[in-house]
């Protein structure tokens, strides 16, 4: 039995960097997965293939709507879907590769198959082939990086070819001429905008008052009118009830319209569809993992329990990214990966949940980080807000990405930043100025006498640090 001193279970963003900062800390590191490649949900079926099939679609969309207005005459432009899902798979297959590349050459031993806890730190991995033999390892320390799965809903299953996860619609083979997304959070409204781009008719039905509900209401209001303004339609308040299976045709198995059925104060309301794309969340994946038999503790959402070290109740078992909890987010994840190896080699390893910043990559972007407005309201907090619109900064301007906004909230006595919310072009990049500020305690102040580089998108977040002394330069 080969022994190491760390066995991580599950190869996503959590798992992996673990992984890789364990081996450079001299650590002897197994790496277990139960898909066929490296990377998790993340870059196999999630974040990365999502992304680039935002980028890609936003060129198209760009070059059919909005190229003759730049000057640019484009004609004839076509949808080859085939193709653009061939580049979208070749980006996931350069990245999955590269990170088998970075695991070999850490030294980091890779195992392929699924992996139960058998108890006194032995790990047992299925056979990855049928007929295949199991492989046992024993390892100091264990951490289970199992990662998290789509949710579907108990009268909504999932049947994989009408009602799909996100699996599936980053794979679609033809654009579905309807398409209704159930769930208006970050997974929805993303893959939502990637198909009404490509040429779906797009409803997204949300249970809730509004969209994106973890973000301030300005942010989602205007959110929602350009969503709207590009095609997409919005139904909110609005509940599932159940779904009309679409007729079989003989001649065509597998086609034909569903019809989703829902209410909205207290009225029947029909949805047509050829596709529902199901996206209310995600549940941590903890079964067939042989936890129950270890003893470790579950909290009411099936996570493992951990205390802020990620320890689970069993000593030498460690948990991280979607399986404990937290956002289920891929860079949280890295982080908890990288902070679990520095202290299993002894190191003062360090990770502020409080700082974990949320995107949704639609267009407008929209970002944010620590408290909103609307939330330090709610908590009685003193804070003052600085506003700026994108509509005033140059580069925004020049570059036809004028929506939108960046907004500081800060402490009213102390000046120290509590949080942002960005909606605009770029909004993913910008926010990690205000982390990295809001990781060292920073005030507006600081933020808004930082120096930045004219004309930058980034301006704006420098105006907003302004605005909440009533400073900034370029608005009223």
């Amino acid at each position: 039995m080969d022994s190491f001193d760390v066995a991580i279970i599950g190869a996503g963003p959590g798992g992996y960097v673990c992984a890789f900062r364990a081996a450079q800390l001299g650590l002897k590191v197994a790496l277990i997965e139960k898909r066929p490649t490296l990377g998790g949900t993340c870059l196999n079926v999630g974040c990365i293939p999502s992304k680039a099939l935002l980028q890609l679609s936003e060129h198209f969309a760009w070059a059919k709507n909005q190229a003759a207005s730049s000057g640019i005459k484009l004609s004839g432009v076509e949808l080859d879907l085939a193709t653009l899902m061939k580049k979208k798979d070749g980006v996931v297959q350069k990245l999955v590769g590269g990170v088998a590349q970075l695991a070999k050459a850490r030294q980091v031993t890779v195992f392929s198959g699924q992996a139960t806890l058998a108890g006194n730190g032995v790990v047992t991995v299925a056979a990855s082939s049928p007929g295949g033999a199991a492989t046992e390892i024993a390892a100091k320390n264990i951490v289970i990086a199992s990662g998290s799965v789509p949710t579907d809903l108990s009268f909504l299953p999932f049947d994989h070819q009408t009602v799909v996860s996100s699996d599936e619609a980053i794979a679609f083979d033809a654009v579905p001429r309807r398409l209704v997304v159930v769930g208006g959070g970050a997974i929805g409204l993303e893959l939502g905008s990637v198909w009404s781009r490509l040429g779906s008719a797009v409803t997204v039905v949300e249970f809730l008052p509004k969209i994106a509900a973890s973000y301030d209401d300005d942010v989602v209001r205007l959110l929602a009118r350009l969503l709207a303004k590009q095609g997409l339609k919005i139904e909110v308040n609005t509940r599932i009830t159940g779904l009309k299976e679409p007729a079989p045709s003989p001649s065509a198995p597998g086609t034909g319209s569903a019809v989703l059925l829902a209410e909205r104060d207290g009225k029947p309301l029909e949805f047509p569809a050829d596709k529902i794309l199901v996206s209310v969340g995600r549940r941590p994946v903890t079964e067939n993992l042989g936890i129950e038999k270890l003893g470790l503790q579950l909290d009411e959402k099936k996570r493992i329990r951990v205390d802020d070290h990620l320890r689970t109740s069993v000593p030498g078992i460690w948990a991280i990214g979607d399986v404990v909890a937290g956002p289920m987010l891929a860079h949280k994840a890295e982080e908890d990966g990288a902070a679990v190896a520095e202290w299993i080699a002894g190191h003062a390893g360090q990770v502020d949940w409080n700082l974990v910043p949320a995107i949704i990559y639609t267009d407008p972007e929209v970002a944010a980080v620590g408290l909103g407005e609307d939330g330090a309201k709610a908590k009685g907090l003193d804070v003052r807000i600085g506003k700026f619109f994108f509509a005033a900064n140059g580069r925004a301007v020049a570059a036809d990405a004028a929506d939108g906004f960046v907004k500081i909230i800060a402490d009213a006595k102390t000046d120290r930043i509590l949080g942002a919310q960005i909606i605009g072009h770029g909004a993913s990049e910008l926010i990690s100025e205000v982390v990295a500020h809001m990781e060292y305690g920073g005030s507006a102040e600081d933020l808004g006498r930082t120096i930045h580089a004219h004309p930058t998108l980034s301006e704006a977040v420098k105006e907003a640090g302004l605005a909440v002394s009533k400073s900034a330069l370029h608005a009223l």
